[in-house]
């Protein structure tokens, strides 16, 4: 059985930021036969700019992209800003869209969770998170997203709640093509 690949983008950039520790957690706990590897360097990139893509792309842009490429799967987990997705997942998403048509997220299967300190868990990022991604071209599987608050639960230690995000896990790990069609 050969090891599934799950590449982890991270919403915050945060030392101390509870989706970080969240993803940390799934990948040190990730089911057997899997691996999560959480994309570093969403901070080195460069605000997408065409011009800056032609030609020779910045290294930080080559390294994230080659790490979403050598995955078979794409998760995020993510907090949510000002109602929406983080500008640092925004612009990852750009530069892994890219070429148009054959970027990173193309045809790979996608799944977004997370928290937040909001009676909404995320949930709006978690939507324009997984609406971006699917333009970019990723399958997203939107019956996977776990948006959950972290107002009155300890995500990390609360057996129920860290179950659903591994849930989540499990299920696009589990996805197939022939399954889906």
């Amino acid at each position: 059985m050969s090891t599934i690949r799950v590449a982890v983008l991270v919403g915050s950039l945060r030392a101390d930021s509870l989706n970080r520790k969240v993803a940390e957690k799934l990948a040190a706990e990730a089911p057997e036969g899997v691996t999560l590897s959480i994309v570093e360097g969403l901070d080195q990139l460069p605000f997408y700019n065409e011009e800056l893509d032609a030609g020779d792309a910045p290294a930080a842009a080559v390294a994230v992209r080659q790490a979403v490429a050598d995955a078979d799967r794409v998760l995020v987990v993510t907090p949510e800003y000002n109602g929406t997705m983080p500008a640092v997942l925004n612009n990852a998403i750009d530069w892994l869209s890219r070429p148009y048509g054959a970027g990173a997220l193309s045809a790979k299967p996608f799944a977004v969770i997370g928290t937040t300190p909001t009676p909404y868990g995320g949930k709006w990022a978690h939507n324009d998170t997984a609406r971006s991604a699917n333009i970019a071209g990723a399958v997203v599987l939107e019956d996977v997203t776990v948006s959950q608050s972290a107002l009155e639960v300890d995500v990390l230690n609360d057996a129920e709640v860290f179950g659903k995000l591994q849930a989540a896990v499990q299920a696009l790990v589990d996805y197939s093509e022939t399954a889906a069609a």
